[in-house]
This record gives C-alpha cells, structure tokens and sequence, in this order.
C-alpha cells in the first residue's frame, strides 16, 4: 500500500510538472495579446470575402504561431526588466522555469513554422506578411525602439497592426485600400490603447529604464496625446464610410464607438486618476473587437 500510495503521488508530480511546463511556453506565446489580433484577421477575412472555415483556421493558425514566436522572443530579450517589475517577474524566463535559450529557439521555430505552414496552405503574401510582423515587433520595436524612444509603441505598432494584411491577403490573394485602411485603423489604435496601460504602469517603466511616454514626457502631455491619437483615430474610422467601403451600419457604430472612447479619453485628461486610465484601457480593447465586428455586420448585412 505505501509503494502504490508513493508511486500515485509520483504520476501525479509528474503530470502536474507537464502541465506547468506546457502553461509556460503557453504562457511565452502571450495568448491573451493574441486574442485581439486573431479577431482582427477573422473579422478582416469575413469583410474581404466568403472564406472557407477551413482557410479561416489554417490563417489563424498561421497567425497565431508567427505572433506567438514574436511573444516568445520578447520574452527572452526582455527578461533583464521583466525581472525587475511586479507585473512581468513570475513570467517564464526570468523566474527560471524555462531558459533563456530555449524561449528564443522556440520562438524562431515558430516563426519559421508559421512561414512554412502559411505558404503550403494559403498563400505566399500572407506568409510574407505575418513574417513582417514578426519581425517588425522582434527587430523594429523590442531590441531597437521599447528601450531608446518614447515613441517607440507609435513606431512600433505597425507590427501589431499587420493581422488585417494578412486576413485579407489570405482570402483575396492581394491587398487593396480597404486593407490598408484597416491596417491603418489598428496602427493609430495602438497608442491611446497603450499609452493608457503606460500610465497604469509608469513608475515600474521608470525604474527600469524604459523610456514610455509618461515616463520621457509626464502624465499630463500623455494624457494630451491620447485625446489626440483618438481624435485622429475616430476620423480615420470614417474615412471608409466617405469612400464608400462600409455604409450605414458600421457608420453608426464608428460614431458611437468613437463617440464613447473620446469621451473616456477627455475625462481621462481632465481626472488624471488610475481609475479613469483603467477604464480607458479596458475600453480600447473592447473598442477595436465591436469596430471590427461591425465592418463584417455591415458588409454581410
């Protein structure tokens, strides 16, 4: 009986040290961040034409490992700092539980997996595509813009703005305006959305070195620069319905959608508390996925 109790608690050690080692490189792909891009290119095929389920899955398959390898780099060229603030310590690489190494060959091996997969299943630009983004957000903003440029998430958010591209090559087999309107939709998203989490997380930036808008410039001018992001972002949202790209029903929700981040960005100026940049942030993210839900409501509707 105390052989089998001993060899039971065993098995279950085991498998509790797989499933860690699984939540870990899980964990370095950064899936809740993924999340939102994979709606963005599902949204975006469905607005460009009538995919298959099947070209649907093979695309986000695709998508999902080419960001997943950019997360798991990150995480490997980032661990001096995510060393040093709370939010980012317990993350794989720097409390130890998966090597430096090993995070940087399993984010290369997924990038060139996703290179691969996206050429022999959909098509040659979306994987040319996806790549981009990979690099653009290893190269472009980790190692060279995060640490030297307080304008380095404005820059640099061109890589997280390229699911659209991809979603839409993947069913068209080109891009068009359309696309590059989106792309572009994503593009001046990105610093309001992340200039309001910088504001959340200014003193941890600071203490590392890394030089976010509030940190360089203040509170008071970010807080300024994300009304103005807004202001730019909500006129370019209705740039497609001028065009003649989307009509009625994405109009409305544009104006509406736009209507209630404007207003959570002024009151964001206007309170300076960490309240009102939490719920600014949270917001953006529900922001771009009922945007983009409504380009395909219109479209089909």
């Amino acid at each position: 009986m105390e052989a089998s109790g001993v060899s039971t608690g065993q098995s279950a050690w085991a498998i509790g040290g797989v499933r860690q080692v699984l939540s870990d490189y899980a964990a370095l792909t950064k899936p809740r961040v993924q999340s939102l891009l994979l709606l963005t290119t599902i949204t975006t095929m469905y607005v460009a034409g009538d995919p298959s389920l099947g070209l649907v899955a093979l695309t986000c398959l695709g998508g999902s490992l080419s960001a997943g390898g950019a997360g798991a780099v990150n995480h490997w060229y980032d661990r001096d700092i995510d060393a040093q603030m709370t939010r980012t310590a317990t993350r794989p690489v720097p409390a130890g539980r998966v090597s430096p190494a090993a995070a940087l060959w399993f984010g290369i091996a997924l990038a060139v997996l996703s290179f691969v997969q996206l050429s022999l299943t959909v098509n040659v630009l979306s994987a040319s595509l996806a790549l981009t983004g990979f690099l653009g957000y290893v190269f472009v903003y980790t190692m060279w813009l995060k640490r030297s440029t307080p304008q380095n998430i404005v820059i640099g958010g061109a890589a997280g703005a390229v699911p659209p591209l991809v979603g839409w090559a993947a069913v068209t087999g080109s891009l068009d305006p359309t696309a590059l309107y989106l792309f572009a939709i994503v593009f001046y998203w990105t610093p309001p959305h992340f200039w309001a989490l910088s504001l959340l997380m200014k003193d941890e930036y600071a203490r590392v070195g890394v030089p976010m808008m509030p940190v360089v410039h203040g509170e008071v001018e970010t807080r300024r620069q994300i009304v103005l992001y807004t202001c730019l972002l909500v006129v370019l949202t209705l740039l497609p319905v001028v065009f003649g790209f989307f009509g009625a029903l994405y109009a409305t929700a544009a104006v509406a959608l736009g209507g209630a981040f404007l207003f959570l960005s002024l009151r964001l100026q206007r309170r300076a508390d960490r309240a009102s940049a939490l719920r600014t942030y949270l917001f953006s993210l529900l922001y771009l996925a009922l945007l983009f839900c409504a380009m395909v409501a219109d479209v089909r509707l």
